[in-house]
């Protein structure tokens, strides 16, 4: 199903890849960035640093950090 926003552009297709503005979800993050009852959380295996054995990390993909959902019920 294809939407508009208010400025008439299509939102909600289905294509494969993110939509445009977008952050790229890394292989350890729980969600998207800014989603709703998640916070970004120390990498659990580069402890925060970003790199392993001097190459990026592949769990943060070289951000320190992962989504995580927050909270939980």
């Amino acid at each position: 199903m294809t939407k508009t926003d208010a400025q008439g552009a299509k939102t909600g297709t289905s294509t494969g890849t993110p939509p445009a503005g977008s952050a790229a979800l890394n292989p350890g993050d729980e969600a998207a960035p800014g989603t709703t009852g998640t916070g970004e959380d120390v990498c659990p295996d580069c402890h925060g640093k970003g790199r392993i054995d001097g190459a990026p990390c592949a769990t943060c993909g070289g951000s320190g950090t992962v989504i995580r959902a927050v909270g939980g019920a």
